[in-house]
């Protein structure tokens, strides 16, 4: 493993970028970067809109990728309007971001594009040791398939990343980030040589989940038709769910759970909405084939979970090889089920992990993270309601 260094800056100045330049410069140490280095960014869209982001990464020597967030915690952060940059520098490991052409109208060969440039401008004949992904949340994609295309790109390098999420309404200002541009249609990816991360994450409590688990029968995507040959709103109404699911909103603290009976532990999806022919719309495929179980989240158990998941990646932090950044990304509806203290994970995390390691974390709107990875081979997934940490 490549020696790695880190450092993580912030500035709360949305309105004057150069008093924000000047205290992003103030606390990195520029003559002490070494000759590869990379920026990983997460901060309210107003950083982006003002000219703030932009002036900011004009000022740093180095590539700046990441996403918009509703929230966001470092060392020294902590809150909605933050702007927070995690810099990686290192003389061995190499770093190559690449910008995806829009992924409006063929977005899987403008993500197969990205990846063929990114690998090509790095270790031509070496698989990546850790691809980052940084992506808008578009309605009309699939997050699942961005994961499969890199994953079969990359031979199952281990993927981890985030799409991007707003406090918005209507989500209108989830961008992905690029040296200080926003793009509401592009991915950035992050092809990374010369490290050994390590993953950790967190859904839900077994304790939580209501009833017994049924087999997915039959589904399209992200559409949920059937479990045990009947119809999904028949088994919704089993539950005493049926009035809940009429609306949408009232679901999201309701992930559904899919196991692939490989050994590893089950994913969320977030419920969408129940269609008028019946369909259960997920943030996320549901392959049939699946297992599929119903919990419900809640305040107490979204803070359980993370402090396990926090004090598990921290215990391994210090083991060899050491670590020198902890990245975390939180579903936006973990924040949802903390209610008015929808600060109170991030806030409970910085708290939690002190000065143990330089983190960063920030609420998502889909989270990419192996469940598994042996031998250099990865079991990708994507993720909702999830917590998921990246230890580099």
């Amino acid at each position: 493993m490549s020696k790695l260094d880190s450092y993580v800056v912030s500035t709360s100045e949305v309105d004057d970028a150069q008093v924000a330049v000047n205290e992003i410069l103030a606390q990195l140490p520029v003559d002490k970067l070494k000759a590869h280095s990379l920026g990983i960014v997460a901060c309210h869209y107003e950083f982006a809109l003002s000219t703030v982001l932009k002036e900011v990464c004009e000022a740093l020597p180095f590539p700046v990728v990441g996403t918009i967030t509703s929230a966001q915690a470092s060392p020294q952060a902590l809150g909605s309007f933050e702007l927070v940059i995690s810099v990686l520098t290192s003389d061995e490991a190499q770093f190559v971001s690449i910008l995806s052409q829009p992924l409006t109208a063929e977005p899987l060969t403008a993500v197969e594009e990205a990846y063929q440039q990114a690998q090509t401008a790095g270790v031509a004949d070496a698989r990546p040791d850790l691809i980052l992904i940084h992506a808008p949340f578009m309605q009309q994609n699939s997050g699942d398939d961005y994961l499969q295309k890199v994953s079969e790109l990359s031979e199952n390098a281990p993927l981890f990343g985030t799409l991007a999420i707003d406090d918005t309404e209507d989500f209108r200002y989830c961008f992905s980030l690029f040296n200080g541009e926003h793009y509401n249609d592009r991915m950035i990816l992050t092809l990374i040589w010369g490290v050994e991360p390590r993953f950790y994450s967190a859904n839900i409590a077994p304790n939580k989940i209501m009833g017994t688990p049924v087999l997915i029968t039959e589904s399209a995507g992200p559409f949920l038709i059937a479990v045990n040959d009947r119809p999904i709103a028949e088994y919704l109404a089993d539950l005493g769910l049926a009035q809940l699911a009429e609306h949408g909103y009232a679901m999201s603290s309701m992930p559904f759970l899919l196991d692939y009976g490989d050994g590893t532990e089950p994913i969320s999806r977030v419920f969408i909405a129940l269609t008028p022919d019946g369909k259960v719309i997920l943030n996320g495929s549901a392959p049939a084939g699946l297992q599929l179980t119903v919990g419900a989240f809640d305040k107490e158990d979204a803070l359980q979970t993370t402090q396990i998941a926090v004090d598990d990646a921290l215990m391994h932090a210090q083991d060899s090889p050491k670590h020198a950044l902890m990245l975390a990304y939180s579903c936006i509806a973990r924040s949802m089920a903390l209610g008015a203290d929808f600060l109170l994970e991030l806030e409970q995390t910085q708290n939690q992990v002190a000065n143990k390691i330089p983190f960063m974390m920030a609420y998502s709107g889909g989270e990419y993270c192996p469940t598994n990875v042996q031998n250099g081979a990865s079991t990708n997934r994507f993720h909702n309601n999830a917590l998921i940490i990246c230890t580099i």
